[in-house]
């Protein structure tokens, strides 16, 4: 039909890539092209649409009203295409991929990209088990796991990739929890979890005294002793949950270093579920991560 314009699939992933990492270089790095065949695929789809999409500044790149809509349906129409390509080039990839995983990072970031990786391998069968990231090394050095999402220390690609970069946030029920001298009432996970220790140390690096009032091994636990009233806690920023109070400066408390989320695989060559559901994670928190910083190219 007359008047039709077709997108090039190439120019929207660039464009996607783009719009996630803020950076026309990172993007390139991505992609495996050039920075100057990447700026050539954004001025092909502006040219083939008659808009604007993207405008440099000293930040780095902004989408401009019309990049913000494309923004939406082109990770859709990234998704479909994806998804089409993998049903039709392998329909036979099929077995039992056990994944562990951090139960609060499950409950935020995980359910829809599992939800399509189900999709589009219906013959995998998913077993995901949620627990705490000491527990999860645990059974992964026993083998019970073929992939694992952990958290870790802020560190270089030798042990896992990191997928995902977590700003800490402290956070309470009200801010006068926090006493201006005198022991600070925490709320944490069992040692040895990164934010217990993220709490700890950011406390007594200012000389203040915490004080553990409450321990659980789960995020609803932890939540609920927080809304009570029991004491503060540390959570992802994008994690605190409406009734709790994010805590800083103004209330005297230091500020808290990142922690980051790192993919395992098992040992050895991965057969073809559990090496398409850790490229599937990688590829679905990559382009849904914007402003969690670049990600390790290397692989566990």
């Amino acid at each position: 039909m007359a008047g039709l314009t077709n997108l090039d699939i190439d120019l929207l992933r660039a464009f996607v890539m783009i719009a996630d990492l803020g950076n026309f270089t990172r993007a390139a790095e991505r992609l495996n092209r050039t920075q100057s065949t990447v700026s050539l695929h954004v001025k092909r789809l502006e040219s083939a649409l008659g808009q604007t999409l993207l405008r440099r500044n000293a930040h780095g790149v902004q989408l401009t009203g019309e990049g913000e809509l494309l923004l939406t349906h082109a990770r859709e129409i990234l998704r479909i295409n994806d998804e089409v390509v993998a049903r039709i080039r392998e329909p036979e990839v099929a077995g039992v991929v056990r994944l562990g995983t951090p139960e609060d990072f499950a409950t935020t970031h995980l359910p829809e990209v599992l939800a399509q990786f189900a999709h589009t391998y219906p013959r995998v069968r998913l077993e995901v088990t949620c627990d705490l990231t000491l527990n999860l090394l645990d059974r992964f050095r026993q083998g019970q796991f073929d992939v694992v999402l952990v958290k870790r220390e802020p560190q270089g690609p030798a042990q896992g990739m990191r997928v995902w970069r977590e700003p800490l946030v402290w956070a309470a029920a009200d801010g006068s929890l926090v006493p201006r001298d005198g022991e600070v009432p925490l709320v944490v996970s069992p040692h040895p979890c990164v934010y217990r220790k993220r709490a700890l140390k950011a406390l007594e690096s200012e000389g203040r005294t915490p004080r553990v009032v409450y321990t659980s091994t789960s995020l609803a636990g932890t939540q609920a002793a927080v809304r009570a009233g029991l004491g503060m806690t540390v959570l992802p920023k994008e994690m605190v949950p409406a009734g709790l109070q994010v805590l800083g400066e103004p209330e005297g408390l230091p500020e808290l270093a990142d922690t980051e989320i790192a993919l395992c695989t098992a040992p050895g060559e991965l057969g073809p579920a559990p090496r398409r559901l850790a490229e599937y994670i990688v590829r679905a928190l990559e382009t849904g991560g914007s402003g969690h910083g670049a990600f390790d190219a290397a692989a566990a």
